[in-house]
C-alpha cells in the first residue's frame, strides 16, 4: 500500500472477528502489517494499548460488526473509531478478487483493511447513542425475544395437553398465563380436577382474579362434564410430566417478560422524544418504545423518509437491466426493526381512520393481508419520519385535513367506511 488517505487518522486497521481469536491487519503510510489477538479482555485492552502506542493520534477500524463483543469492548477507548462493514459487501469483495472461494481470516482482514482505506466514502463510522437509548435498544429487543420462547411454550404445552388432557385449553383461552400455569401445576391431570372440591376450584379462580361468577361457573360445570380423552396410564403419565417441565419454562419466561415491561416503563419517559411516539395510535407500552429505538435519537443519520424505508426493510428492491426489471422482499436489513414498523401499522388499521382506509383499499386491490400491511408501513414511515425530525407529534385530524386538500381518495374511503 503506497498511499493512504491522510489527516484525520494516523493508522487503518482491518479486524477480522471470532470466538476465541481475531484477526487484524495494520496499516499507516510507512509499512502494513499482520497479527492476531486472543478474545479475552486482557488480550484485547493489552493489543489496543500497544496499537495506540506504536501509532499514536487516532485510529480507524474496520470490521463486521456493528454490535457485539468485540465492537463494546473497542468502544471504551476513545483513540478508536470503528467502521462497520457489511458481511455481504466484504464477501462480494472478497469474490471480485477471488474466484475460487478461498478464503481465510487472514486474508479477510486485509481485505477489510482495503475496503477502509479505498471506499471509506461508503462506510459509516459507528457512533454510539446515550446510554439510555443504548440500554432501551437492548432491552426491547431481549424482551421480543422472550415472547417468542412464550409463544414455543404455549405450542409445546398446547401440543402435551392435546395427548390427555385437550379440556384444559377448552377452559382457558389465555394459555400464555400464569393462571393457567398455576391451574396445570395444580390438577395436571382430568381425574385430578374433577375429586377437587366446587369451593376449592372457586377459591381458584378468585385467587386469580377471574371474579366473574358466570366464566366461573361454566369452567365448573365443564369440568364435571368432562369425560377423559384417554385412561393409558403410560401416556397421562408421560405427557404429564412434559406438561409440568414445559410449565415451569413458561412461567419462567413470562416473569422475564414482566421484568423487562418494568424496566422498559422505568426508562422510556427519561428520553425527550418518547411523546412522538407513545401517542402514536396502537402504539401502546410494548410498540412505542420499540418505534423509538427505530427511529433513535441520531436525526442526521437519514437524509431523508427514503433512506428509512430502505434501511429498515419495508422499501423493495428495485432491479432490472436492458430486457426487464422486477421487485422483491429486501433481504439484508434489521430484521427486528422491520418487525416493529410492520407489527405496529398492523395495530393502527382499526385504530386510524386513513390507516384503515388504505389497508382495505389494498386488499381490494388482491393485495393479501400480509403485502397490505407492509405497504401501510411503506406510507406510515414518511409520516412518522417528517414527525421525528420536525419534533412534532402526529395528530390524525391534520392529516387527514392534508389529505382532502390533496384530493386523496382515502378521505372519500374514510367518509364512507
Amino acid at each position: 500500500m503506497n498511499t493512504l488517505p491522510g489527516g484525520e487518522f494516523t493508522a487503518y486497521i482491518g479486524l477480522d472477528w471470532a470466538n476465541a481469536k481475531h484477526d487484524v491487519c495494520a496499516a499507516n503510510s510507512d509499512r502494513r502489517k499482520s497479527g492476531k489477538f486472543q478474545h479475552t479482555a486482557g488480550h484485547i485492552d493489552q493489543w489496543a494499548h500497544e496499537i495506540h502506542q506504536r501509532f499514536g493520534g487516532v485510529i480507524a477500524v474496520a470490521l463486521e460488526l456493528s454490535k457485539g463483543p468485540i465492537v463494546y469492548a473497542l468502544q471504551k477507548y476513545d483513540f478508536f473509531v470503528l467502521f462497520s462493514i457489511n458481511p455481504f459487501m466484504l464477501a462480494k469483495y472478497r469474490e471480485a478478487f477471488q474466484p475460487s472461494g478461498a478464503k481465510c481470516d487472514r486474508n479477510d482482514a486485509a481485505l477489510a483493511l482495503d475496503l477502509l482505506v479505498r471506499h471509506r466514502d461508503k462506510l459509516t463510522p459507528l457512533r454510539p447513542q446515550s446510554a439510555p437509548m443504548r440500554t432501551l435498544h437492548c432491552m426491547v429487543e431481549q424482551r421480543r425475544r422472550l415472547v417468542g420462547d412464550v409463544v414455543r411454550c404455549t405450542n409445546r404445552l398446547g401440543d402435551a395437553l392435546k395427548q390427555y388432557y385437550p379440556q384444559a385449553l377448552e377452559w382457558f383461552a389465555q394459555r400464555g398465563s400464569i393462571v393457567f400455569c398455576d391451574f396445570l401445576v395444580r390438577w395436571p391431570t382430568l381425574s385430578r380436577v374433577k375429586l377437587a372440591r366446587k369451593a376449592t376450584r372457586e377459591t381458584f379462580f378468585c385467587e386469580h382474579n377471574v371474579r366473574g361468577t358466570k366464566c366461573i361457573e361454566e369452567r365448573i360445570g365443564a369440568i364435571k362434564a368432562a369425560v377423559p380423552l384417554t385412561n393409558d396410564v403410560a401416556v397421562i403419565m408421560a405427557y404429564q410430566l412434559l406438561a409440568w417441565a414445559v410449565v415451569d419454562q413458561l412461567r419462567a419466561a413470562l416473569l422475564a417478560v414482566e421484568r423487562y415491561d418494568e424496566g422498559i416503563a422505568a426508562i422510556v419517559p427519561t428520553l425527550p422524544d418518547y411523546a412522538l411516539f407513545s401517542a402514536l395510535p396502537g402504539a401502546g407500552a410494548q410498540l412505542a418504545p420499540r418505534l423509538l429505538v427505530a427511529f433513535g435519537e441520531q436525526r442526521e443519520r437519514f437524509q431523508s423518509a427514503c433512506e428509512f424505508k430502505q434501511y429498515c426493510g419495508v422499501a423493495p428492491v428495485f432491479e432490472g437491466n436492458g430486457q426487464q426489471s422486477w421487485v422483491h422482499w429486501r433481504w439484508q436489513c434489521p430484521k427486528f426493526l422491520r418487525q416493529t414498523m410492520v407489527e405496529w401499522s398492523a395495530q393502527t388499521i382499526t385504530r386510524s381512520y386513513w390507516a384503515g382506509a388504505y389497508y382495505r383499499q389494498q386488499r381490494d386491490k388482491g393485495n393479501t393481508r400480509q403485502a397490505a400491511v407492509r405497504a401501510l408501513a411503506f406510507k406510515w414511515i414518511r409520516v412518522l419520519f417528517r414527525c421525528w425530525q420536525t419534533r412534532t407529534p402526529h395528530d390524525e385530524s391534520i392529516y387527514l385535513n392534508s389529505l382532502r386538500v390533496r384530493g386523496s381518495p382515502l378521505v372519500g374511503a374514510t367518509a364512507t367506511g
